[in-house]
């Protein structure tokens, strides 16, 4: 319980958890888009905070963090990025395919069957990077786009990339999208926005409902794991998935959670758990 504890007090918003909430906050995910691109925006509605698309039972899901729409139906989705991330086979840079995956399947989304695909509404992919992916030292980096036998035609499909680099030093930026970034890179208040940042982030810390959520949130990502390494095993898949749970609910106790809560967080009956804490 303590670690959990002591992490949680310790996340900033480079952690996908606390990103997450902080721009659930209305005010300060439209006042971050509006310095990012420059533009007034009325309102805007979530469409799902940490959305989970998976089209078809055989595709790799995904989990996007934000998603929002502005009053003039652009869809925006942002992610934080921390790790400039490889894969251990082909040593390749995951971030430019992560996101074609992540736009392929915003759209699919987007757009109902039997629509027509000029219905698809504008969308922006926007990666915050911790990392500068391309090392040229650019504050942003913006993807569309264009014909390689003559520049510049720019296919109107109205889809954009963004992969924000909270490192780079070239290029013309807002002062409060700067200050985000040295918030970002080192935890440094320096505007009124940052400011309501690092407010809501600890208010956040504050909350012991938010709290209680991170704890589930963690207990439910070992059980992931855990059954991840089990995966493709012939024999004993459903007994070590109930050891899996067990273990989990014994830790949650632990940490003083409620039965009903773990019974939720661990798909176990309330009479198994209940039996747990009697022994």
């Amino acid at each position: 319980m303590q670690d959990l504890a002591t992490k949680f007090a310790n996340m900033t918003i480079q952690s996908d958890f606390i990103f997450k909430k902080v721009m659930s906050r209305k005010r300060i995910c439209k006042h971050l888009l509006e310095e990012l691109l420059q533009i007034e925006i009325s309102d805007i509605n979530y469409i799902e905070a940490e959305k989970t698309l998976e089209p078809e039972y055989t595709s790799r899901g995904i989990r996007l963090d934000i998603i929002v729409a502005d009053d003039k139906n652009t869809h925006y989705n942002l992610e934080m990025q921390v790790k400039n991330k490889k894969n251990p086979q082909s040593k390749a840079f995951v971030l430019p395919k992560r996101s074609r995956y992540y736009q392929a399947l915003l759209d699919f989304d987007l757009l109902q069957a039997g629509q027509p695909y000029d219905l698809l509404p504008p969308t922006f992919i926007i990666f915050i990077c911790i990392f500068d992916f391309f090392e040229n030292g650019n504050y942003v980096y913006t993807f569309k786009k264009r014909c390689l036998e003559d520049l510049e035609p720019e296919l109107p499909d109205k889809a954009t990339t963004m992969i924000l680099n909270t490192k780079g030093t070239h290029g013309e930026i807002s002062k409060d999208l700067k200050s985000f970034y040295d918030y970002v890179n080192n935890h440094i208040v320096t505007t009124d926005f940052t400011k309501q940042i690092d407010n809501e982030i600890s208010y956040l810390k504050l909350d012991t409902k938010v709290r209680r959520e991170y704890m589930l949130m963690e207990a439910r990502l070992l059980d992931e794991r855990r059954e991840g390494i089990a995966e493709g095993k012939d024999i004993g898949i459903a007994k070590g998935e109930i050891n899996a749970n067990i273990a989990t609910a014994k830790r949650l106790l632990s940490m003083g959670l409620t039965v009903q809560d773990i019974a939720k967080a661990t798909s176990l009956p309330i009479e198994q758990v209940e039996a747990l804490k009697a022994d």
